[in-house]
């Protein structure tokens, strides 16, 4: 076959990925119980920093406080869990010595769908297997239970690229090895989810690291996203907005006076268009602090002060 045959070219890529990654991919065994006899779950990790810590995934810890990560070259190590966050599936662990340098990150909002990507981690306990496939849509919705709730994982990418049980907390790579997302899940044949790694998920992962949690704002709003009127769409550059289909009763939105059949078209002087746009805002620094948000309402645009409540853990 020609050097420069299409398919080599693909090879070529896919085995430099997995060069690159796998050794900075770790294989969890993770110690799930309290009582004499505990038992492991399995998983996947990707080294985050230079000492020791590593994102994986929030089911993969569940509950437990530790565990052994094995890496490449044979060594392992124990590790323990640094921090949890549900609503986003993501976790951060820390191992001890002989953790891999950490593996570079990439940008997963500049990803286009038909893009070449290639997942890294430990299906089954099979440490350091590569499967290669495409991004095959962008901005999915992954339902997730935190407690007794059931809440939605927003902006999740999904892939062809082969996932099994035990690729949870893998890698997600571009052409250039860069983690683009933490495997999440397998939602069918041909069918995998991953947590994209942007500036929200950085915001999250730095919470996890620091306090060991996240803290979160909310307004109390479910929306889904509209055209808006003609006039309007061509002001605000071409953009649909936000429109709220229900209000949580005595929630920050309702106090503040916001009514159903409102089109949010701004919040915090930043356009809505989409759940995520919201839920960029809803962290920490929002908590009881004023936000100015813009809806369009019997025709006109009309401004709305309230105040995000913090989001209580489930």
């Amino acid at each position: 076959m020609a050097a420069d045959s299409p398919l080599d070219s693909y090879s070529q890529i896919v085995s430099g990925v997995a060069a690159e990654l796998t050794p900075k991919v770790a294989s969890l065994r993770v110690t799930q119980g309290r009582s004499r006899r505990p038992g492991e779950s399995l998983g996947s990790a990707v080294a985050y920093t230079n000492d020791g810590f590593l994102l994986t995934n929030a089911h993969v810890v569940g509950s437990a406080t530790g565990g052994t990560a094995l890496f490449s070259d044979g060594t392992s190590s124990p590790f323990s869990v640094v921090g949890t966050d549900p609503l986003s599936d993501l976790a951060v662990v820390r191992a001890g010595s002989g953790a891999p340098p950490p593996a570079e990150l990439g940008e997963a909002d500049e990803l286009v769908v038909g893009q070449l990507v290639v997942a890294v981690g430990s299906p089954l306990g099979l440490a350091g297997s590569v499967t290669a496939g495409v991004v095959s849509a962008l901005g999915r919705s992954l339902p997730t239970r935190s407690g007794a709730a059931v809440r939605l994982i927003e902006d999740v990418i999904q892939t062809d690229a082969s996932l099994n049980p035990g690729n949870s907390g893998g890698a997600l790579a571009d052409s250039r090895a860069r983690v683009v997302g933490i495997n999440t899940a397998v939602a069918g044949i041909g069918l995998g989810l991953a947590v994209p790694i942007n500036a929200t998920t950085r915001k999250i992962i730095a919470a996890l690291m620091q306090h060991g949690r996240v803290r979160r704002a909310f307004l109390g709003i479910v929306s889904a996203p509209t055209p808006l009127p003609a006039s309007l769409h061509q002001r605000v550059g071409g953009r649909d907005g936000l429109r709220v289909a229900e209000l949580v009763a005595d929630g920050p939105a309702a106090r503040a006076g916001l009514r159903v059949g409102d089109i949010l078209v701004n919040a915090g002087g930043r356009p809505v268009t989409s759940a995520q746009d919201l839920q960029r805002l809803m962290f920490a620094e929002a908590i009881g602090k004023p936000l100015e948000v813009t809806v369009l309402r019997n025709g006109a645009l009309v401004d709305v002060i309230a105040e995000p409540a913090e989001l209580a853990a489930a």
